[in-house]
């Protein structure tokens, strides 16, 4: 795994024996240090089969019409489908260089088929919804122990979201699978005990 971080957003490669998975991307406008931040790293557009945004709003999408463009496969699930284009006006509103995101070239995936999908590509692991930040919100659980949570507020800020229960019910799923690791888009990663 790869933490790529050229941006305010973490974005992380991860490693699959018949392809590797982006989660997340930058903001519009981030391309050119993308491009200096993979190449520092060794690795080539082709290293990158697949990207998978934790949710559509704009610094976690920003590059990925670019990408699919250069051939890079978007991995949609289900719950994020009407939610592609969110950040479309307000790319347009700050005059920002942005692709739009082509849903017709997208490969559209439940959670439930998720598991199957990884594995076919040699990720053990599976996409959840977490949907406490957002609606279209989903986090990566790798069986590994990693966890990419996205924008999920921190388990540790329990006290101040008394009555969030999206939320406790969020991370009391993730739980459920034992992480050793959780990884932010926009904190340093957790590891637990």
């Amino acid at each position: 795994m790869f933490k790529l971080k050229y941006g305010n957003t973490n974005t992380y490669l991860i490693h699959g024996k018949f392809g590797n998975l982006l989660i997340d991307t930058d903001y519009a406008g981030t391309l050119p240090a993308f491009y200096k931040e993979i190449k520092k790293n060794n690795i080539k557009i082709k290293d990158i089969r697949y990207v998978l945004a934790t949710h559509y709003h704009p610094d976690h999408i920003g590059l990925i019409g670019v990408l699919v463009e250069q051939g890079v496969k978007l991995i949609l699930i289900d719950v994020q489908v009407k939610f592609i284009n969110f950040s479309d006006n307000i790319f347009a509103r700050n005059k920002l260089s942005y692709m739009p995101i082509d849903q017709s070239k997208a490969t559209v995936l439940s959670c439930a088929e998720s598991k199957n999908f990884l594995s076919s590509i040699g990720i053990h692991g599976e996409i959840i919804h977490t949907p406490s930040h957002s609606a279209d919100s989903i986090s990566l659980i790798l069986y590994n122990g990693n966890c990419f949570v996205g924008d999920l507020e921190p388990f540790e800020y329990f006290a101040a979201y008394k009555t969030n229960t999206k939320l406790k019910k969020d991370w009391e799923y993730i739980f459920s699978f034992c992480p050793k690791k959780i990884f932010y888009a926009h904190m340093p990663e957790k590891i637990l005990n």
